[in-house]
């Protein structure tokens, strides 16, 4: 296993799967937790910060125009590259304009231009999962959806995370948008380095690419299709619920955001490497229908850590043990949903026809991130309702019917496994 595993982990096509999801990170934190800490740090109403998660949908309807990247190639770069620099160039443009507004005053003006942004982001996304699913071979699905996990989240926890958060207590929050806009070139340098991915050729019509990845998708799935679907959208939801307004829960509990940056941060973002890196091993070793189900379990039990958290923060600041208990139940956390994002990814590549790609997978990732955008949304009123206890309690539990349905989509001794 460790040979396979070196042998993967060093390739250039991990190097670059790495630095492509650096570059997908980073807008998803700037308009996501980031801007929320700006805007509770300027008072702005809880129940407005939950509807913020409002601005992803982008990421829920991406598959809608995910067949003009298919079909449609940029002169001079190249179908994938081309549609990475144009997506890229608009991101690096929608940070810089974010930093000279002012959440307060022009809430609504903020919130059209996140969604401009996320617009642009879930179409790097779409193009960057294409290039990922067309140059990795189909064992090494787990090992680059665990390097891209790693750096998405060095990317999502750190820099727009916790290094802007620390930014945020010394510097006025446009000046740290620009500096964070001025980081995002990173994806811009990796795409002009990278090559064209070789595959088939492309859709030869806009109505080949639009109709023929969700036949053909459909198609293959056959009578498991509503199975496969409802686990897409599930498997996740209570993790990506919870993590959605971590950053007020904590701010709301009495951290700072150096606090928040330095400790919480830096410790999500080693757990999520050493996750997305223990993962990639383990998918690899196991293969993803076991690894789905270890790491769904632990997924869901280290949600419940955030319910201990909520109410022993007290108890814990007596015995000065505050910050560490910040660390422990964030650190237990991220490692275990870099864990299962590595095998979730993989097993959502693995469905996707190469000849259709972006779209098929655009399609799936799509379902993914449902939660993240709508069921995130009254994340905010149902903590200001019910209280920390219980929103955290419901996002444990809501977990279990995703569990469920691996008993239909992934049986344990598949015979088709990696």
């Amino acid at each position: 296993m460790f040979g396979r595993f070196s042998k993967s982990l060093f390739s250039g096509r991990m190097l670059i799967a790495f630095m492509m999801g650096f570059s997908c990170g980073l807008p998803l934190a700037l308009t996501g937790g980031t801007l929320k800490a700006w805007m509770k740090d300027q008072s702005v109403d809880l129940t407005v910060i939950g509807l913020f998660a409002l601005v992803g949908t982008p990421y829920s309807l991406k598959f809608l125009w995910a067949p003009l990247l298919d079909r449609f190639s940029i002169p001079g770069f190249g179908r994938r590259r081309g549609w990475l620099l144009v997506t890229q160039s608009f991101i690096l443009l929608g940070l810089w304009l974010l930093s000279s507004m002012d959440p307060t005053s022009m809430t609504f003006q903020v919130a059209l231009l996140c969604l401009g942004i996320a617009f642009f982001s879930a179409s790097q996304d779409t193009v960057v999962d294409a290039y990922r699913r067309e140059t990795l071979a189909d064992n090494e699905l787990g090992m680059g959806s665990g390097l891209y996990i790693a750096a998405y989240r060095l990317a999502f926890q750190f820099v727009g995370g916790a290094l802007a958060l620390i930014l945020a207590d010394h510097l006025a929050w446009s000046d740290v948008y620009k500096l964070m806009a001025c980081i995002s070139l990173v994806g811009i340098l990796t795409t002009l380095f990278s090559p064209e991915p070789e595959v088939t050729e492309p859709p030869r019509t806009l109505r080949a690419a639009a109709i023929e990845p969700f036949t053909d998708f459909f198609k293959r799935m056959d009578l498991g299709l509503f199975f496969v679907l409802a686990f897409i959208l599930l498997y996740k939801i209570g993790d990506t619920m919870a993590s959605e307004i971590t950053i007020p829960f904590y701010l709301d509990i009495g951290f700072t955001k150096t606090e928040i940056g330095l400790i919480g941060k830096t410790v999500g973002l080693t757990g999520y490497l050493v996750g997305g890196l223990i993962g990639g091993g383990l998918v690899l070793k196991w293969g993803i229908n076991r690894s789905l189900w270890v790491f769904g379990f632990f997924q869901a039990i280290s949600t419940f850590g955030f319910v201990l958290l909520a109410n022993f923060k007290t108890f814990s600041s007596l015995m000065g043990l505050d910050l560490y208990a910040l660390g422990s139940v964030i650190g237990f956390e991220s490692i275990t949903g870099g864990m299962g994002g590595s095998a979730f990814i993989a097993y959502m590549m693995s469905l996707t026809n190469r000849k259709f790609t972006a779209t098929q997978y655009a399609l799936l990732s799509s379902l993914m991130s449902v939660p993240r955008t709508f069921a995130a949304a009254p994340t905010g009123w149902v903590a200001k309702t019910f209280g920390w206890s219980f929103f955290f309690t419901f996002c444990t539990l809501i977990a279990i019917p995703g569990m469920l349905l691996l008993l239909k989509i992934a049986p344990w001794s598949a015979k088709n496994e990696n």
